[in-house]
């Protein structure tokens, strides 16, 4: 390719929507274009990495026996009616109806689709196990679409659904994904970590998360530096913390005027936040009231409370109303006192505490000597895991403190069991002739999220540093004047000679001035720049630039491709 001929747009200063390093440099560098919110055309050197990246997906996907197919996007409402998801996914499904009045989606996921083709064409255990892939475009129509291809409305996914006749099959299948992953992303040059994660709006049971370590990334993720444990905040795991034990004083309601936050009461008291039992209530779907409560020093884990609460989907802040006919007081809460029909959730590490503040469910009142074991009433409380994990915390698995840093999500892995095979009544005959329900798996990748974090992960105050197996060209020859014939030829000859050589190289050929061509080179990021000069005529030696390091060295003519080719080894 020349670059004469390469429709590559760069710019010198960002878009002022760019918020993120790896958007404002998808733009600049002419590799995204944007549409609506949230909605993007890629430009050529895009789309080309794009490919780059799909391209190692089939490989490791067909090396595990996946097979390749493509479904609609357009998905018909009776199926996931069938599997209940169609109140689930909520606003964020882009929903439609044809001319005959019939309800469609554009397909966020396929679960269903995949479910629905297998029940009606798999009878037999001996078709089994069976791994189905697809790439192709995703919508979901988040509220607020931002930071580029991190979260838009439109995206190139990978995902690819496994079928097992029992568990132990779902879980060969589930390892062999996790390994292919983690060798797709090992060659596309990122430096990743697998955690454990909520399975969400998928259902399902067991689920990690590959993560792109980076500090502009949504993902909070805690992880262990003795062993091998991490985990989403989401889903991280936390032990349940034991007060030293004292001897329960009794219950007593005390005066706290205007003492309605955490902060307030403990220095109002006097007494140690560790102390104190904070309270959150929200209201789900169906307006029901949870009252959800933790060690004054936490916070509440929203997900783990919709794990914990059967039939909850979705949290907001509960109505001050619905507070009050419940019997509570806002700013002054505790379960003491609280109407039946409420939902109560303490977390476990609060029922560990002795003598400790809560409030009175009355306005500027709190108890103190609260010893939830004596004082909370236990038949009306769920008790749970439901805090938020923070730096410090102790490993689940060997009790260091936990570390936290921050991620970019580029790809998950879920066992399904048989969510999704009972609900839309996809059997097979086992080996006894039994009907039996397939044991299912879904595996997601997306594209232009790892696109995205790669550039996140790699890039300097000159731009992109793309990885060679990822890179939208691996060597740029630049003639240093274009308009010179012979410094043209003696490019062109080299890069006719890298592209035989199976490099995958681009002519810059444009009558630009040479500091233009290298600006733009280094914003790019090609990992390797060839220039050709005047020196080069007369001395018969190339420059080379790495573009990771910046190292500058000099080759003979006849020895330049050979060692480019032992160069892009270790790029």
């Amino acid at each position: 390719m020349k670059a004469s001929e390469l429709y590559a747009p760069t710019l010198r200063e960002s878009p002022a929507e760019a918020e993120l390093t790896s958007h404002k440099l998808m733009f600049r560098a002419g590799i995204i274009r944007k549409a609506a919110g949230g909605i993007y055309s890629y430009l050529p050197l895009g789309w080309r990495t794009m490919k780059k990246i799909m391209q190692i997906i089939r490989e490791e996907m067909d090396a595990k026996g996946g097979q390749e197919i493509m479904m609609p996007i357009t998905q018909p409402a009776e199926l996931w009616k069938e599997s209940g998801r169609w109140d689930v996914y909520g606003d964020e499904m882009m929903r439609m109806k044809d001319r005959h009045g019939r309800e469609f989606c554009l397909g966020p996921t396929h679960e269903e689709m995949i479910t629905s083709l297998i029940r009606n064409e798999v009878r037999s255990y001996k078709q089994l196990p069976l791994m189905l892939y697809q790439i192709q475009n995703k919508y979901r129509d988040e509220i607020r679409p931002r930071f580029g291809l991190m979260r838009s409305r439109e995206f190139v996914m990978k995902d690819l659904y496994s079928f097992d006749k029992d568990v132990d099959g779902m879980n060969v299948s589930y390892q062999k994904m996790y390994d292919a992953y983690a060798k797709i992303f090992t060659r596309c040059g990122l430096k990743f970590r697998p955690v454990e994660a909520d399975n969400g709006a998928i259902g399902g049971g067991h689920s990690h998360e590959f993560t792109v370590l980076a500090p502009s990334g949504e993902s909070n993720i805690a992880y262990c530096e003795k062993c091998d444990y991490a985990a989403s905040d989401e889903k991280a795991e936390l032990k349940t913390i034991k007060a030293e034990p004292e001897e329960m004083k009794p219950l007593e309601k005390v005066e706290t005027p205007n003492a309605h936050t955490i902060e307030l009461v403990k220095d109002f008291l006097n007494v140690p936040i560790e102390k104190t039992i904070k309270a959150v209530a929200f209201q789900d779907d169906d307006g029901r009231l949870i009252l959800a409560f933790v060690r004054g020093d936490h916070e509440v884990n929203e997900i783990k409370i919709l794990n914990a609460v059967e039939g909850a989907l979705h949290l907001h802040m509960a109505e001050e109303s619905a507070i009050i006919a419940a019997g509570g007081s806002p700013g002054f809460m505790s379960p003491m006192g609280i109407k039946d029909g409420t939902i109560i959730v303490a977390d476990s590490t609060v029922m560990e505490m002795y003598n400790a503040v809560a409030g009175a469910n009355e306005t500027d009142k709190h108890f103190i000597n609260v010893n939830p074991q004596r004082d909370f009433d236990r038949k009306k409380i769920i008790v749970a895991d439901i805090r938020l994990v923070k730096e410090g915390d102790p490993c689940p698995k060997c009790g260091e403190p936990l570390k936290m840093t921050r991620g970019i999500e580029v790809g998950q892995v879920f066992t399904l069991g048989q969510k999704y095979s009972k609900s839309l009544g996809a059997t097979f005959l086992d080996e006894n002739g039994k009907e039996t329900f397939f044991e299912m798996g879904c595996y997601g990748i997306g594209v232009g999220r790892t696109m995205a974090a790669a550039i996140e992960q790699n890039n300097d105050e000159d731009g992109i540093i793309w990885n060679r197996a990822i890179a939208p060209f691996e060597v740029v020859v630049v003639p240093v004047n274009a308009k010179n014939e012979d410094q043209l030829d003696y490019a062109t000859k080299l890069y006719e000679e890298l592209k035989n050589s199976g490099i995958d190289a681009l002519l810059d050929d444009r009558k630009e001035r040479a500091g233009v061509k290298f600006k733009d080179c280094d914003l790019i990021g090609y990992p390797i720049r060839i220039t050709v000069s005047p020196k080069t005529l007369e001395s018969g030696e190339v420059e080379i630039k790495i573009r990771k390091s910046g190292e500058i060295m000099n080759f003979k003519r006849e020895e330049c491709t050979k060692k480019i080719s032992e160069l892009l080894k270790n790029l």
